[in-house]
């Protein structure tokens, strides 16, 4: 029968998504799983799906042009079908994305490990899923029977089988949303003064710094700590790598390496408030704060204290890369519990970061700057010095807590060799 493609939900901050480009052409012949479209979200550019199979009989939204979320982007028909007479034809989605992105940060913490209940279902009746979540669900051994599903129609998602969303957090009741600010008024725009329009990625931008600020109890915690030794190792190993045609190591993946290995240490701060409990993390998911054209995303290494040094290098020029690009999937941006926010390369001696929600800390990271410091025998030597700083929700760490964290944190940087060990 006649069905009409709606554009999808990808995430749960989306209101409207950008046809990049059509995959399919009007008359082309559609199977279930086909790729038909590219849809830019507020995050990535994600390729859409096919749930039926038919004929791209027309497309009602261009390349280029922006849909809100429900509306009809095409109409799909079965072979020798007529097209339905306007207004006869219920609209139902036809396709969907490889994957929505993560749950709003104000409201859920990223998901513990705890099995929901099986939904219940009708005798027959047949499970509502996404090729790639299908797909997920038997890599992870997830049963889709458990799975409540958050999708157009009910339709279990990858984000579902990612989150282990049942019947049980279906009925969980959520946090309470963002408190409401004020809005005061900005001074009109006059001749010559230029209004930019919003984009789908800074208005989820504001709207998550605006949670975070309003109902995230944030404590700041900061050191200066000597950057030299590493600065020394640094030098040594990519010395090393230049002789056997290796890749150099930056500043930054010793920060990251140090970061992860003071969270195995200290792996309170490794947490989510979770309303009447803290979650806990056992893998260390590494949030590294990327800037891109339209603002800031945080793409995740996975099981990051597993990583060697290298490995770490690795994955964050990739991660960074296809982040500017906007070529993340969504789960490489979801699902982190610890963030890092480098502003060295800045030129920033300091800064005091905000708590990426639902996580409990951020740490912050300044320039590396050369000054003259007290030395052994309190003699005045040249030193390189560089700021670290914690940002933390006090409801998961206190700041005795983040103080030992951020003590061994210091303790990696200044004797970098225990980080190769």
């Amino acid at each position: 029968m006649a069905t009409y493609i709606e554009m999808p939900k990808l995430s749960d901050t989306m209101t409207e998504g950008t046809l990049v480009k059509w995959r399919k052409n009007e008359g082309d012949t559609i199977a279930v799983g086909d790729v038909i479209a590219e849809v830019e979200t507020d995050k990535a550019t994600m390729e859409m799906e096919a749930f039926d199979s038919g004929i791209l009989h027309q497309i009602f939204v261009k390349a280029g042009s922006k849909a809100a979320i429900g509306s009809q982007i095409a109409l799909l028909l079965q072979k020798g079908e007529k097209p339905p007479e306007p207004g006869t034809l219920q609209a139902k989605p036809a396709a969907t994305t490889a994957s929505p992105a993560a749950s709003s940060p104000a409201v859920a913490p990223t998901t513990a490990s705890a099995k929901a209940p099986a939904v219940q279902r009708a005798a027959g009746e047949r499970i509502k899923v996404s090729p790639f979540a299908r797909k997920l669900a038997a890599e992870k051994n997830v049963d889709l029977q458990s799975l409540q599903g958050s999708g157009p129609g009910g339709r279990i998602t990858a984000a579902d089988v990612l989150s282990g969303k049942g019947a049980a957090a279906a009925s969980k009741p959520t946090a309470p949303a963002a408190a409401s600010a004020t809005a005061i008024p900005p001074t009109p725009a006059g001749e010559g003064d230029q209004t930019i329009p919003l984009s789908g990625m800074r208005r989820v931008i504001a709207e998550r710094l605006l949670a975070s600020k309003t109902t995230i109890p944030h404590f700041y915690l900061n050191v200066e700590v000597d950057a030299g030794p590493l600065m020394k190792l640094r030098a040594e190993v990519n010395a090393a790598a230049d002789k056997s045609g290796g890749v150099k190591l930056t500043v930054n993946d010793f920060v990251l390496k140090a970061v992860i290995a003071a969270a195995v240490k200290v792996p309170a701060v490794n947490a989510s408030f979770a309303g009447d409990s803290i979650i806990q993390y056992r893998n260390v998911n590494l949030s590294v704060a990327v800037a891109v054209d339209d603002g800031l995303v945080t793409p995740v290494i996975r099981e990051a204290q597993k990583k060697s040094l290298r490995d770490i290098s690795a994955a964050v020029k990739d991660l960074a890369t296809r982040a500017r690009g906007k070529k993340l999937k969504p789960e490489e941006y979801q699902g982190g519990t610890i963030t890092v926010s480098n502003l060295g390369s800045y030129g920033i001696d300091s800064f005091s970061a905000i708590v990426n929600p639902p996580q409990a800390l951020i740490v912050s990271v300044g320039a590396i700057v050369k000054k003259p410091v007290v030395g052994a025998n309190d003699q005045i030597v040249a030193g390189q010095r560089m700021s670290v700083g914690v940002s933390a929700d006090h409801r998961v760490v206190d700041g005795a807590v983040g103080a030992e964290y951020l003590s061994e944190l210091r303790r990696l940087i200044e004797q970098p060799a225990l980080m190769l060990m």
